[in-house]
């Protein structure tokens, strides 16, 4: 028998860049995994230094933050980054490390070629198309990714302004028609496709990216 979600085997660890995604993930693990145990790592210059000069920049620190969370009994990483998550998946740890949106990209090559990318900052636009286009490769479908920058919504998120950021977020996604899915590249973004209105599917990452992460660890964790 697995040993249960809660217990000292099944620790699943998330990397971030923000502390607003802390809370945002314990509650989607209260809602859909309960008795998981999380356990949070912050560094907020992982993304200041990765913004200024580039994902690559931050290899050794990624790296470094992810084998602290090995040390301390994570059976699985989880980066909430899309800047830094190719970084991250790249990391070549003895535990599962995955990146949060590669479910999310999956979902937008299945839902049509038309992909649009919204982000806030541009550091995440190129490593989201990225991904899409590599999981399009994977499934053998030929996509078209468009790629929005929301620049008057970053300086809100810095401000702490979260409704102002949701609701320039949103509206970016409303003003989107010509597409088959719409990506939301930061997990921070998530709560627009609740706030906006068009009939294109909103793709966020939060969710499907947690629960690819405890089946990755639930396929690591010892049984008993």
């Amino acid at each position: 028998m697995r040993a249960p979600e809660g217990s000292e085997y099944a620790v699943l660890a998330l990397l971030h860049t923000s502390p607003v995604h802390v809370p945002v993930f314990e509650a989607l693990r209260d809602e859909a995994h309960p008795g998981l145990e999380l356990r949070h790592f912050v560094d907020e210059e992982l993304l200041r230094r990765a913004r200024r000069q580039g994902p690559a920049a931050v290899t050794d620190e990624v790296r470094a933050a992810l084998r602290g969370a090995v040390a301390e009994g994570a059976r699985a990483v989880l980066c909430t980054c899309s800047t830094i998550g190719g970084v991250a998946e790249a990391a070549g740890l003895s535990v599962p490390v995955l990146r949060v949106d590669r479910p999310m990209a999956a979902a937008a090559v299945a839902a049509g070629p038309r992909v649009v990318v919204l982000a806030a900052l541009r550091s995440t636009l190129a490593p989201t198309t990225a991904l899409i286009d590599e999981e399009a490769r994977r499934a053998r479908r030929s996509v078209t990714v468009r790629s929005v920058l929301v620049d008057a919504a970053w300086p809100c998120f810095e401000a702490g302004d979260t409704e102002g950021y949701v609701r320039e977020v949103a509206a970016a996604v409303d003003r989107v028609t010509d597409a088959d899915a719409i990506v939301l590249a930061q997990a921070s973004m998530a709560p627009a496709r609740h706030a906006a209105t068009t009939p294109v599917p909103v793709l966020s990452s939060p969710a499907p990216g947690l629960a690819a992460a405890v089946r990755a660890m639930r396929a690591v964790t010892p049984t008993a």
